[in-house]
């Protein structure tokens, strides 16, 4: 270094933060061991804020724009310095660059699923993922609370809290909202929007606003998507019988060679006997058919928060002799509207008929 250089450099001092990363929130300004001098350049660029500390404690704070540090913009400062009548000599003080640009595209996701009652498929599992966008508003709130002392403060340090936050109150929202499984995927957006309403005071204290909630899939576990998927299948086939007539009759027009003729032949047979049952049901044959045997009804029973069964009423009469069902079970059956205890249901009645009462307390 020239004598130059080095008598230049005890009376201006230079302070500014180019940031060169991506995920920076706080940056410590370093001087490599010079003090700051009265009428030293502070530059602080758009997106940024630079504060001052003075011995571990917050001081002045300046918003975007370049300065010449004196004690008329440095008032907090100089009432802990003592400067009454402005100052000549170096000063030690941390200068630390908080960025407060939006953090954008912040992932979120429940690590376990969340149980909630359905009015379709009862009690189900549901995980949910997504993204969210912050930014600093209170750069000496955000400094005291998250930061501290780090001299390079990135957004991974403190998302990992901030999803936490955000799976709790989405949580709370979600059981709270009884929405049936089936129509959550068009209530993502209003979801979000009120779920930034819920986190923000939370993120308040660590003097952070979050701008933004995306829930980009909320999901059910397999088994249950694939009986969702089935049951749409089956929705879209329709009457059961004209779609075998119609499979029956594209496999008799194709022929084919010998399988072909056989499946045709074969399906041809079916479809004359579905015929002939027909003519027969209709008064101009042998007697009708007689009806099918009326089938036992069955009830799932909810054990432990699990759903079991389905039991037929016989099995349940069995059950409550031995004290596995009581009248406080939970059941529901096909076209309930919801689990219902099941003494309240009455085709139950007679399970607990034989079953005696609790002894009256001595």
């Amino acid at each position: 270094m020239s004598l130059w250089d080095k008598i230049k450099g005890e009376f201006i001092d230079i302070i500014q933060w180019t940031d060169d990363t991506q995920d920076t929130m706080v940056y410590r300004f370093e001087r490599y061991g010079n003090q700051i001098k009265n009428g030293a350049q502070l530059t602080v660029r758009e997106s940024q804020v630079a504060v001052f500390v003075n011995e571990g404690q917050i001081a002045d704070v300046f918003q975007p724009g370049m300065y010449t540090l004196s004690t008329e913009n440095m008032p907090i400062l100089s009432t802990l310095k003592g400067w009454k009548y402005g100052f000549n000599s170096p000063f030690v003080a941390e200068v630390y660059f908080v960025n407060t640009k939006r953090f954008t595209d912040l992932k979120w996701g429940t690590m376990n699923p969340i149980m909630m009652r359905d009015q379709d498929f009862g009690i189900v599992r549901v995980r949910a993922f997504g993204s969210y966008t912050i930014s600093v508003k209170d750069a000496s709130l955000f400094l005291k609370n998250v930061v501290g002392t780090d001299g390079e403060f990135t957004k991974d340090e403190i998302v990992g809290q901030i999803r936490n936050v955000i799976v709790s109150k989405f949580s709370d929202v979600l059981g709270n909202a009884k929405i049936p499984v089936l129509d959550l995927a068009g209530k993502y957006g209003e979801m979000g929007n009120f779920l930034v309403e819920q986190v923000q005071p939370s993120v308040d204290e660590y003097g952070l606003q979050l701008h933004q909630m995306l829930i980009e899939n909320i999901s059910l576990p397999p088994e249950v998507e694939e009986a969702i998927d089935k049951r749409s299948s089956m929705g879209a086939v329709g009457n059961l019988d004209n779609y075998m007539k119609f499979q029956a009759a594209q496999g008799i027009g194709q022929g084919g060679g010998t399988m072909s003729d056989m499946m045709g032949a074969g399906m041809g047979m079916v479809m004359a006997q579905n015929m002939a049952n027909q003519m027969n049901q209709g008064g101009g044959g042998a007697a009708a058919a007689p009806p099918p045997i009326p089938q036992e009804s069955s009830y799932h029973v909810a054990v432990n928060g699990a759903q079991t069964g389905p039991f037929t009423v016989s099995q349940l009469t069995q059950q409550a002799a031995s004290g596995q069902l009581t009248r406080e079970s939970l059941v529901w059956k096909q076209g309930m509207a919801a689990w219902t205890t099941a003494g309240e249901v009455p085709e139950l009645s007679s399970v607990f008929g034989s079953v005696p009462p609790p002894l009256p307390p001595q």
